[in-house]
């Protein structure tokens, strides 16, 4: 909707009982929650005084609007923001995303501070260019991470390159590991987790294995070493992923029982706390994962203008090593 649309309405008998909201809506050609939001921010009087949303109206109010119905256009905005980057060149460059750090805001952010210290918005200030395949948005994405999950994501520079990127994230031809620490010591040495995931019908921010109907999702887990400690037992994983679904491994890790340290939203506890043991010195009572222990530690794909194979590894954030030093080397007291 246009921004240079009249700014007073005037209510006929028509629409004697109507709703206020309902009424703009209709006439506006926007959205019911987008009216609503005028009103709450006392954008919209009826007879020059503010109102409420659910307003009957009889027929002869007058309207004013005092600020633009159509939201302003989407986009990402640049920020001064530091970039670890892995690897660059003129069609690509490999960043090692921190935990805590969103890839790109979410559709509803504008330009404000929902629209701020995202990868996105530190890409757009480092790099000249990036594809415009993702839309105004999601510059340069080609794939994502979660937010509390660190380690290497790849970006497209042009659109070329995103689309050679995808089409191979697409065949499956790339190649990601990750580095994973999840609570109890798992049955097997290594094996391969082949549910589907959809969304969690109840609980909209997770996903769930619980629906056959779900998209198909693989991971292949090896265990890289066991850990007895007093805050209990605990594997440290190596796992590679075929497909690319939301919280894929969380989810699959959460089915399994052994969630991701830290990872509370799938039953992760917030707070390790040390267990008694007769005989043996105290260790300090708690400790915490600010973060989910989970690191995309390699990237193996073909680059999209050369062929040539590129593979990258990342190590271990500093917090992520210095957590496993404190589980399996606890200071006594």
């Amino acid at each position: 909707m246009s921004e240079d649309l009249p700014t007073h309405i005037r209510v006929t008998a028509e629409d004697n009982g109507r709703r206020l909201d309902q009424f703009l809506a209709f006439r506006l050609e926007v959205s019911r929650a987008r009216v609503q939001r005028l009103i709450s921010e006392q954008k919209v009087l009826v007879n020059e005084k503010p109102t409420r949303a659910s307003l009957q109206l009889q027929g002869g109010e007058q309207i004013t609007l005092l600020g633009p119905v159509a939201r302003p256009p989407l986009r990402a905005i640049a920020e001064e923001i530091p970039l670890d980057i892995a690897y660059e060149d003129e069609d690509l460059a490999i960043v090692n995303k921190p935990a805590g750090m969103m890839v790109h805001a979410g559709a509803g952010a504008t330009d404000d501070a929902r629209n701020r210290g995202t990868l996105v918005n530190a890409l757009l200030y480092h790099f000249s260019t990036l594809s415009a395949v993702g839309g105004e948005m999601r510059p340069g994405i080609v794939h994502r991470l979660d937010k509390e999950t660190s380690g290497l994501i790849v970006v497209a520079k042009n659109d070329d390159a995103h689309q050679s990127l995808a089409a191979q994230f697409s065949r499956r031809e790339v190649k990601k590991k990750y580095v994973a620490l999840v609570h109890g010591w798992m049955q097997k040495d290594s094996g391969t987790i082949s549910a589907a995931i959809s969304r969690d019908r109840v609980r909209r921010t997770r996903m769930t294995t619980h629906h056959p109907e779900g998209r198909e999702s693989i991971s292949h887990y090896k265990v890289a070493r066991r850990i007895a400690s007093p805050f209990g037992k605990f594997s440290l994983l190596e796992v590679k992923i075929d497909t690319g679904r939301t919280h894929q491994i969380r989810v699959h890790m959460a089915s399994l029982g052994h969630p991701i340290v830290g990872d509370a939203l799938y039953g992760a506890a917030r707070e390790l706390r040390a267990g008694r043991t007769p005989g043996k010195h105290a260790v300090p009572g708690a400790i915490s994962l600010p973060r989910n222990f989970l690191h995309a530690a390699e990237l193996d794909f073909q680059h999209p203008r050369t062929g040539v194979r590129i593979v990258l590894t990342s190590p271990l954030p500093v917090e992520l090593q210095e957590f496993l030093r404190r589980l399996e080397k606890p200071e006594v007291t």
